[in-house]
């Protein structure tokens, strides 16, 4: 059975967050938190809506700076200022128990918001969200090294976010890209053209190394908290490969992990294995 999803807007410090939930059947089903990753939106997990939000409460906001998300000018963008407004947005809901679903750049705001609240967070679900230095590709590491002085590195980003730079992040490391929904890079380029976009998209990657300085904390808080986690994580990501998905066994040994022969949007290619994954993993931990 589909699920029925509304699509509203909540005001949190002066933005204008757009979010998408499920109407569960029962009253008390688990709630899951989509934090969706760069360069897409909410909109990256209406295929995954669909197939569980009639059994469970799925929310997905979209970040300032993202897909239909507004902010007012002179917004900062940071991976903490996107955690500040997430929190608030949980805040307004009403969350105070949910797992978390943390891909891409939902990582850093996901662990920023769990450092945070711990008492929170029933669980997490981990689709190629890096938080080990040894998940970060070559390609990677030289991406985040990127300074605003060092000499072309803003064209550098910015040509990571034209049509082909976006189009290439779904399709690398897919075995067959015929199986990639045009509609996702599509509707994610619609959004990064928009005015002021690329100008976001340049200052929070600019300041992602404020998350590999992070790593320690959100590693510590795995081993101290032990949540509850399920990893289901393209194992060909150009970004963030394998090794960064069997690295949080050091801290999380009992953690289920899975790894499909994909690049990085795992569920573009992989949703009939992993949404059954995930409706596992909710059951077992509850509402």
């Amino acid at each position: 059975m589909l699920s029925r999803t509304l699509h509203r807007h909540l005001d949190v410090e002066g933005v204008r967050v757009f979010y998408r939930e499920s109407l569960p059947e029962r009253a008390d089903a688990p709630v899951l938190l989509l934090l969706h990753g760069f360069p897409s939106a909410s909109h990256q997990f209406r295929r995954l809506i669909d197939a569980l939000g009639s059994r469970y409460r799925l929310i997905a906001p979209d970040y300032p700076g993202f897909g239909r998300t507004e902010a007012p000018a002179g917004f900062v963008h940071s991976f903490d200022r996107l955690a500040d407004i997430t929190e608030g947005f949980v805040r307004r809901l009403g969350l105070t128990r949910f797992a978390l679903y943390m891909f891409d750049f939902g990582g850093p705001v996901g662990f920023r918001l769990a450092e945070r609240h711990p008492e929170w967070i029933t669980g997490l679900v981990i689709q190629n969200a890096n938080a080990y230095r040894e998940g970060l590709s070559d390609g990677a590491r030289d991406f985040i090294a990127l300074r605003p002085d060092t000499p072309g590195a803003e064209r550098t980003i910015r040509d990571l976010l034209t049509l082909e730079g976006t189009r290439g992040q779904y399709e690398t490391g897919v075995p067959d890209p015929a199986v990639i929904d045009p509609a996702g890079w599509t509707l994610d380029q619609h959004f990064l053209d928009l005015p002021g976009r690329k100008e976001a998209q340049v200052a929070l990657a600019f300041d992602y190394r404020s998350n590999l300085d992070r790593y320690p904390r959100w590693q510590s808080y795995l081993r101290d908290r032990t949540p509850p986690a399920l990893i289901t994580w393209g194992a060909d990501d150009p970004f963030f490969p394998a090794p960064g998905a069997r690295a949080y066994l050091h801290d999380l040994p009992d953690a289920e992990l899975h790894l499909f022969p994909t690049g990085h949007f795992a569920l573009e290619t992989h949703l009939s294995e992993i949404a059954p994954l995930i409706a596992g993993f909710l059951d077992r931990i509850g509402p």
